[in-house]
């Protein structure tokens, strides 16, 4: 558990385990801690580097705003500095959004990319999902004091009273539009999409994701040969919001993180 100077930035990280490197993206307004539930099944077959991202955490803000690209180039900043080989990398909400800029701005940092409730762009969101980050600021960021996501930042954070600060970057993020697909389409290395079936994304989009990575065109033939190399899991009974603590996501990634898959076409 350390720091790491990078990119102007006291970037904080976790290391877990032996093995592979895996590493591990938090959600908006948390840290490391969100991945505690499955930490244990992970660590059994992986060596995790889990992440603070800029502003969250135990990573203090700096003087710039907070942006998926910049924050892909933080994690790309801090494999250097480990002298990480590729690692696979998996990404939760905010996080995926980074994960995924990171395997478009550095792919062949990236051996393995695994998006948990991600959408390609910001138009995948539902309206009333889309609606409520739009008005997420200094305000939001006082009604929710007291919250456990609050006491959590109080706990760690470096400078507690960048919690309104927090809340008013990430609004700003939040509202900005995006459409990776063309970039998506392109993408070198097999991803794992991961969803709940009562997700904050509706399943057309899902769909839409699977298919930019070669999803969803064809049978994949008795013996599987036609299969692409992404692949989707939809984890029953989940949302959101509980998705990334549920022993269902590791039984999911693990697999896809270790068997043989098809290079993409």
């Amino acid at each position: 558990m350390s720091y790491a100077e990078v990119n102007g930035l006291r970037l904080w990280y976790e290391i877990h385990g032996t093995g592979r490197p895996l590493v591990l993206l938090h959600g908006g307004y948390g840290s490391t801690e969100m991945f505690a539930p499955i930490l244990p099944d992970l660590t059994a077959r992986r060596q995790v580097v889990a992440v603070d991202l800029q502003g969250h955490g135990r990573t203090a803000d700096v003087d710039r705003p907070l942006r998926y690209e910049s924050m892909a180039d933080d994690i790309a900043a801090l494999s250097r500095h480990l002298d990480l080989p590729p690692a696979d990398v998996l990404g939760y909400s905010l996080g995926g959004g980074v994960a995924l800029r990171a395997a478009i701005q550095h792919p062949a940092l990236v051996r393995r990319l695994v998006l948990v409730s991600t959408p390609y762009r910001r138009r995948g969101w539902y309206p009333e999902v889309l609606a409520a980050m739009a008005a997420q600021d200094e305000r939001v960021a006082e009604r929710m004091r007291g919250t456990p996501p609050h006491e959590r930042y109080e706990r760690v954070a470096p400078r507690p009273r960048d919690w309104p600060t927090l809340w008013t970057k990430t609004g700003e993020l939040l509202r900005r539009e995006y459409d990776w697909s063309a970039e998506v389409a392109a993408l070198p290395m097999p991803v794992l999409l991961v969803f709940a079936d009562a997700d904050s994304i509706p399943v057309h989009h899902v769909a839409e994701f699977f298919g930019l990575l070669g999803g969803g065109h064809r049978d994949a033939g008795g013996d599987g040969t036609d299969r692409p190399a992404s692949r989707l899991a939809v984890l029953p009974g989940l949302t959101h919001y509980d998705i990334v603590g549920s022993p269902a996501l590791p039984a999911a990634v693990l697999p896809f993180l270790t068997h043989a898959v098809r290079a993409p076409e």
